[in-house]
């Protein structure tokens, strides 16, 4: 069904994409919109993993500057019979993280450390499971090509004021219809953008708690990452806000609630959802709280459990 509902919107993306260059200029102005719509996203699809990389300051570590982080996600890719990714921190106090690249062979997860020094490695685990599942998902790409529609629609849109839009002299839009244009043929393409992003963060909690195998454990993260989050500010993502949706949590100040606006879902919802799954599993039942499930308080990477333990030993 999210497969379905993803397509949908990309559909409806694009073409709303094409119907902007038709109302600028006919026939020719939709062949102009494609050809700029594929130069576009090929330019993003070789490389948007590398600009957001370096938009976020993100450092390549390894198993020797990093190995308890290194190996949680060797050992998780593994589980989820994905090739290892490149692996990066961001010098970031706010907890988050983000995974990027165009395809499973050539993708990165990148975590705050923020996130590292805040969650137990149970936690962690959920946080880097879902990051996983957005990459077998190829929802890395998905948002990338979607992002980049987006900004060639409001791109399109500003055209139009410059050269009056519609097929021809005695067919134009008007001023009207081009500042009707300019105005809401963005809004409409941020709202399908937001759609997807929502319709697949949904997704990738579900594969990401099935990857990890407990979906406890991210409820428990999402819980925590939501409260601190919005406590502390990000600054590079409110530097590049367009980045937003790649995050596990909205990392922009405001902008909680799950409504049309939003780039993610409400957190109790997908809280919910995962307490549903985890009693599917025949885990806690649904109607548990995270408090009530939740793991240790002792700190990042403790080593004491109240579950079993997980797929990295």
């Amino acid at each position: 069904m999210n497969i379905m509902r993803t397509g949908m919107l990309l559909a409806a993306m694009t073409g709303l994409f094409l119907a902007v260059g038709y109302l600028l200029g006919g026939n020719g102005g939709m062949v102009i919109a494609f050809v700029i719509a594929i130069g576009m996203n090929a330019f993003s699809y070789w490389n948007s993993d590398k600009m957001v990389l370096r938009m976020h300051s993100a450092e390549a570590v390894d198993g020797r500057s990093h190995p308890d982080y290194y190996r949680l996600v060797e050992s998780l890719a593994q589980r989820a019979d994905l090739p290892m990714p490149k692996v990066y921190i961001m010098h970031q106090d706010q907890p988050n993280a983000f995974a990027t690249g165009r395809n499973p062979e050539n993708a990165a997860v990148a975590a705050t450390t923020g996130l590292l020094s805040s969650l137990s490695r149970e936690e962690l685990a959920g946080v880097v499971a879902h990051e996983l599942a957005h990459i077998k998902n190829r929802d890395t790409l998905i948002m990338t090509v979607t992002a980049t529609i987006a900004g060639a629609i409001s791109m399109l849109a500003n055209f139009a004021m410059f050269f009056g839009g519609g097929r021809d002299r005695d067919n134009s839009l008007g001023l009207i219809g081009t500042i009707a244009m300019v105005i809401l043929a963005p809004m409409a393409a941020m709202l399908v953008q937001m759609a997807i992003s929502r319709t697949r963060e949904y997704a990738a909690d579900r594969g990401g708690a099935e990857i990890c195998g407990n979906p406890m454990w991210l409820a428990a993260a999402l819980n925590k990452i939501a409260g601190r989050a919005a406590q502390i500010e990000n600054h590079a993502a409110e530097a590049n806000p367009a980045t937003a949706h790649m995050f596990i949590i909205n990392p922009l100040s405001g902008a909680r609630m799950d409504n049309l606006f939003s780039t993610h879902p409400n957190t109790g919802n997908r809280i919910a959802a995962l307490q549903q799954m985890a009693g599917e599993f025949g885990g806690p039942p649904a109607g548990n709280t995270v408090e009530d499930t939740s793991l240790e308080a002792d700190g990042p990477w403790s080593r004491r459990r109240q579950t079993p333990r997980g797929p990295w030993g």
